[in-house]
């Protein structure tokens, strides 16, 4: 499609509901959602009313990090189904106006890919520029950094006499993007999927393509055994020179949306990668929120987050974005993350009420909202009682750590884990209170979470009061209220210690959205600025009541609302 036909912006209008394929939907029996899975339930998400859906890795892999370690970028994993469901797939979705975006994974490939396999044949084979080598350094690895999945970051090769890099599993080489070929092969790897006519990409840890060429050691946080490999490999000193030249070949061709995952990036940083006149990327993830229940080891901790802390964080990145032309992403979780009702909300008592608050504070924001499957439900994390009983590589490295290096209790090893695996996120789709949740006939891949029979779309979809049909309202008011797309974003009594409130603001009028993170009832005072405006109670996901002067909200526990406000003719 020619540059002269993109349509400006569209992605800002849109609510992108994001899929873990294998978890989805099974429309064989084996276990493991496929794409047809996908197709059956595309009148559901439909239903919801998003306009976007991206799909996690489907590509051709050997599943050591679920298909973020892939082996051919042209072909659809066996598990999934084939090319041939994949283009029914999309025809389908835009049958109903809905778009298909896909996972881009490209800071690295599998080491089944043929082309690390010639990588690691010799030192003098074309494709071993492909990849990151090093000498060893006085006869240990280049540098001090660690893995994410827990060891060194550097495997060494006895064949070639080296070390190659991988910021994830051994099993995930790290590609060098200082090679233009390497450069050349991911454009056209994108071209073949943007011809087949899908609309933009989810870019994993693009901000990890350009090394530090020093490669210096990395600073040792968090009690690991490691040093930290951000300050050497996020936001290089060529990134946005690559990402300038990628939209320039190929991204500007094409009337698409990009949105990039961006690990240890701060607003300031990500202002570069998102500011509209720069043409790199439409938005970027990023995970100041998602740090802020980090402990001593980092990730894996039982911290609960701190009101003042999230109010700071979200306010920073609306008000940056806004001052330098940027665009928000935004989200409570994904496949990476714990569910929100579990770990912003209260999942037992105040499940519903939480649910629904979360859903009110995000979608209001200024920028493009992602739902993670489920997340519409009110899904909550899972707590296996066996180590065994979980898949991920980062939960059984982490357990080992625990176990073997920190010498944690046992107990407390399971609390972190059940508060903080990212199989919390990948346990089956709940669809009904049938046997395994109506995800599959067969065994399912992950085990489904118990709670199933209580929490599921079949019951949520029969009840009107459902988080399901919550999230529906949000999406249908942000399609329908300009002002959520354009309007002003200013923190309202900020200090509150148990309310979240802000306004977004056009020259006409405002909206005023007031979430509370209190597990008992409260009473808010509407700002004085705000009392004397004409208001319209939009949305509330309790039973509103304001005292007879109309200064004063009575709110429920998590309970939110969301206020139109006239200010002008």
């Amino acid at each position: 499609m020619s540059k002269m036909n993109k349509r400006k912006d569209w992605w800002k209008k849109s609510v992108v509901y994001q899929i873990y394929p294998k978890s989805f939907n099974d429309s064989n029996g084996d276990g493991i959602g496929d794409i047809q899975g996908i197709i059956e339930k595309l009148p559901y998400i439909k239903k919801l009313g998003v306009d976007v859906i991206w799909l996690n890795p489907i590509y051709k892999s050997p599943y050591v990090d679920n298909g973020y370690d892939i082996s051919d970028y042209k072909m659809i994993h066996e598990d999934l189904g084939t090319m041939r469901d994949f283009e029914e797939l999309l025809s389908e979705a835009h049958k109903l106006g809905l778009k298909i975006i896909l996972d881009l994974v490209v800071n690295h490939t599998s080491s089944e890919h043929p082309w690390f396999k010639k990588s690691r044949s010799s030192r003098k084979d074309p494709y071993h520029k492909y990849y990151i080598w090093k000498d060893p350094v006085d006869g240990h690895e280049p540098n001090n950094w660690g893995s994410s999945f827990g060891g060194s970051a550097w495997e060494y090769v006895e064949d070639v006499g080296q070390y190659y890099l991988h910021l994830f599993a051994k099993q995930q080489p790290d590609l060098n993007w200082e090679n233009p070929k390497v450069r050349e092969e991911v454009y056209n790897i994108m071209r073949f999927w943007l011809d087949k006519g899908i609309d933009g990409f989810r870019m994993d840890v693009i901000n990890l393509i350009s090394k530090r060429p020093d490669y210096p050691d990395g600073p040792v946080i968090q009690n690991k055994e490691y040093g930290s490999y951000y300050a050497g490999a996020a936001n290089g000193p060529r990134v946005h020179e690559f990402l300038q030249e990628m939209n320039r070949e190929v991204l500007s061709h094409y009337d698409v949306m990009t949105v990039g995952e961006a690990p240890h990036t701060s607003a300031d940083e990500a202002a570069l990668y998102t500011d509209e006149r720069r043409k790199e990327l439409d938005m970027v993830f990023h995970f100041d929120h998602m740090h802020l229940d980090y402990g001593k080891y980092g990730k894996f901790s039982d911290r609960r987050f701190k009101l003042a802390d999230l109010k700071t964080v979200m306010t920073r990145w609306q008000k940056v974005m806004e001052v330098h032309h940027g665009w928000n992403s935004l989200y409570w979780s994904n496949h990476d993350q714990a569910r929100p009702v579990s770990r912003f909300g209260n999942d037992t008592d105040y499940r519903v009420q939480s649910a629904k608050m979360l859903g009110t504070l995000l979608h209001f924001m200024q920028g493009t909202p992602y739902i993670f499957e489920g997340e519409e439900l009110g899904m909550t994390n899972v707590a296996f009682d066996n180590i065994a009983d979980y898949n991920d590589i980062e939960t059984h490295n982490i357990y080992h750590e625990f176990k073997t290096v920190h010498h944690l209790d046992e107990d407390y090893i399971m609390k972190t884990i059940h508060l903080k695996s990212r199989d919390n996120a990948r346990t089956p789709m709940q669809w009904s209170d049938k046997e395994n949740a109506g995800f599959s006939a067969g065994t399912p891949w992950l085990k489904v979470n118990p709670n199933y029979h209580e929490i599921n779309a079949a019951s949520e979809l029969s009840d009107p009061d459902s988080v399901f049909y919550y999230y529906q309202k949000l999406i249908r008011l942000r399609h329908n209220y300009e002002i959520v797309t354009t309007g002003s974003y200013q923190i309202v009594d900020e200090k509150n210690p148990d309310i979240y409130a802000y306004t977004r603001s056009d020259e006409k009028q405002k909206l005023l959205v007031v979430c509370s993170f209190s597990e008992s009832p409260i009473t808010y005072k509407i700002p004085e600025s705000l009392r004397v405006l004409p208001r319209e109670l939009l949305l509330s996901n309790d039973a509103a009541s304001e005292t007879e002067d109309s200064t004063t909200l009575r709110l429920a526990p998590y309970g939110a609302r969301v206020y139109l406000c006239k200010t002008g003719a």
